[in-house]
């Protein structure tokens, strides 16, 4: 278990861990973004592009990425306030998802990209992966497919997949079940440093008949910007 950041209310705090993990696991142990000291301004070559940045996972992946790797964050947004946020949370560039994303990116004159964070959508957009991604890239996933991915489109370049679940440590007892605590603390203590900040973006207030529906209607809107919490009864 990780320790509630002091400068956060219970509802702030509790929008955190799920997502928090999620984005810690992909950016760090399975695409393997180096890390560096937030205070750095170095530069790395790493190029990674978030689609579906706007949402939990992603606002907090943001953060992240910009606060303690010197990658270059692409970020996928369409609607004029989610790209206001992706910026707001530290996307160097913002393009468009129902676009073509390579002409996009190659608009940018970035050079290739290394990572993909895939956070929705993956059937949609896998093989622009495969052809947008440098030889020896890698894709981290956290949806679930409606279609099935053809993996056999990364041998040519070397490519590599991997799949985010964030309880799989926790059903399988994993032998380094304390890693999650670790990494929490770690967000804790960026968050309280104010190099990161909650995801929250709606207290739609206590556990009642009325609210629960409510937030199930902003979620299915597939509109909602981060994460909706409820709290008390």
């Amino acid at each position: 278990m990780g320790t509630k950041p002091k400068s956060l209310s219970d509802a702030e705090a509790a929008a955190l861990p799920l997502t928090a993990i999620t984005a810690w696991e992909m950016l760090f142990e399975h695409l393997s973004i180096k890390q560096q000291n937030p205070d750095s301004t170095n530069k790395s070559n790493e190029v990674i592009l978030v689609v579906g940045a706007a949402g939990g996972v992603g606002s907090i992946l943001l953060q992240l990425t910009r606060a303690i790797t010197g990658a270059t964050v692409i970020a996928t947004a369409s609607r004029e306030s989610s790209q206001a946020w992706v910026k707001k949370l530290g996307a160097h560039h913002v393009i468009d998802h129902t676009k073509p994303l390579q002409p996009q990116i190659e608009a940018l004159g970035i050079g290739p990209v290394t990572h993909v964070a895939g956070l929705n959508s993956t059937d949609s957009y896998f093989d622009s992966y495969t052809e947008l991604l440098t030889p020896f890239g890698k894709i981290a996933m956290i949806d679930d497919p409606v279609k099935p991915l053809d993996v056999m489109k990364l041998k040519l370049k070397s490519q590599s997949l991997h799949i985010e679940f964030m309880f799989a440590r926790s059903m399988f007892n994993a032998a380094d079940m304390g890693e999650q605590g670790h990494l929490l603390n770690r967000v804790s203590d960026l968050i309280d440093q104010s190099y990161i900040q909650t995801t929250v973006g709606k207290n739609l207030g206590t556990i009642n008949a009325e609210n629960p529906r409510a937030a199930h209607e902003a979620l299915e809107s597939g509109r909602s910007i981060v994460k909706i919490v409820l709290q008390g009864f």
